[in-house]
């Protein structure tokens, strides 16, 4: 794994599944995060080839609930990002999943309640003992790169020092977000911070904030000095921000459809994203919105978007049965 001049999809919770991993891949995305698994549930999971569809899974022992799921496609790209608040932890966690990604991820940014209640994400940036160890152990156990995301902390001291321990550790880089933990996601990233972090370490620096189309790519890395830099709302909007010619949202949101089939991915999940995409641009109380949230399987979903005979045709293939006619209905 590379870390230099990449552009990386960054962790999102419900969103950042194998479908829309690929999906940024297929726009230009180098780097693909996948949504934060916390380690508790990890090691309550098994991992399972599933040849019907072609799928690494990690699924939760005793159901069918997938916890995570991967490709050999994605294989050199895809960051499995972990909740961990223990090292030890984090280790038997991490084992789990490391021969089928490209790297691991440790969580110390995200602010929400469930997260810093369990000593996890930006909990752990007032805890530079404990980062210590948890990347330690990662780093020294693993034979895959270790990162973690970081938030900025009160003053620019502490960030740059904080970012300097974790440079210790021999982590292969860090993200930052340029924002700090009281921020809301309306408040501006705070580029020029990011860029003294830039300039104390000697390893990649990924930096993360107010990307939203393909030219910020350009501007962060500009007054930052960043190695790379990681986008996430910008590409849940429309994932084709990775690359220099914008593709129409409507063909992207078909294709995230598509890929949904594909890799028979989870209804609840796929929906949420979907509504994700249509809220930026339209309503939920519009007629898509409304089919989109009352709709109960993938073949709902593909009636939506048109994609029937898609959805017939990759059935047809897996199971060796036809499911029948699918009465199209237009939502426009």
């Amino acid at each position: 794994m590379e870390y230099r001049n990449k552009l990386v999809l960054a962790p999102m919770v419900r969103v950042g599944t194998l479908p829309f991993r690929l999906l940024a891949a297929q726009y230009g995305a180098d780097i693909t995060y996948g949504e934060e698994i916390i380690d508790h549930k990890l090691l309550k999971c098994e991992r399972c080839i599933n040849d019907v569809i072609g799928s690494t899974d990690i699924v939760e022992k005793g159901t069918k609930n997938v916890v995570f799921r991967t490709c050999e496609q994605e294989r050199n790209q895809v960051v499995f990002q972990m909740g961990t608040s223990d090292a030890v932890r984090a280790l038997k966690a991490a084992e789990l999943v490391c021969k089928d990604v490209a790297a691991i991820d440790v969580n110390m940014g995200c602010p929400k309640a469930f997260s810093i209640s369990g000593g996890m994400g930006a909990a752990l940036l007032t805890k530079p003992d404990l980062i210590h160890d948890i990347l330690t152990m990662l780093k020294r156990n693993l034979c895959i790169p270790v990162t973690c995301k970081i938030r900025l902390l009160n003053s620019t001291q502490d960030t740059v020092e904080l970012a300097r321990r974790i440079e210790k550790t021999g982590v292969s880089a860090v993200a930052v977000h340029g924002r700090k933990v009281s921020d809301r996601p309306r408040d501006p990233a705070n580029w020029s911070e990011i860029a003294h972090v830039v300039d104390a370490l000697s390893i990649p620096v990924i930096a993360n904030g107010d990307v939203f189309q393909y030219q910020d790519f350009h501007n962060i890395r500009a007054v930052t000095g960043a190695s790379s830099v990681m986008v996430a709302r910008g590409a849940l909007w429309n994932a084709s921000i990775f690359s220099p010619q914008e593709t129409p949202f409507e063909d992207v949101k078909r294709e995230y459809v598509r890929k949904s089939i594909l890799w028979d991915h989870d209804i609840k999940s796929t929906k949420f994203t979907l509504k994700e995409m249509i809220m930026h641009y339209t309503s939920l109380e519009l007629p898509e919105g409304k089919a989109v949230t009352k709709s109960e399987s993938l073949v709902d979903i593909a009636r939506i978007y048109g994609e029937e005979k898609y959805y017939e045709s990759i059935n047809t293939k897996r199971n060796g049965v036809t499911f029948g006619s699918l009465n199209s209905r237009e939502y426009s």
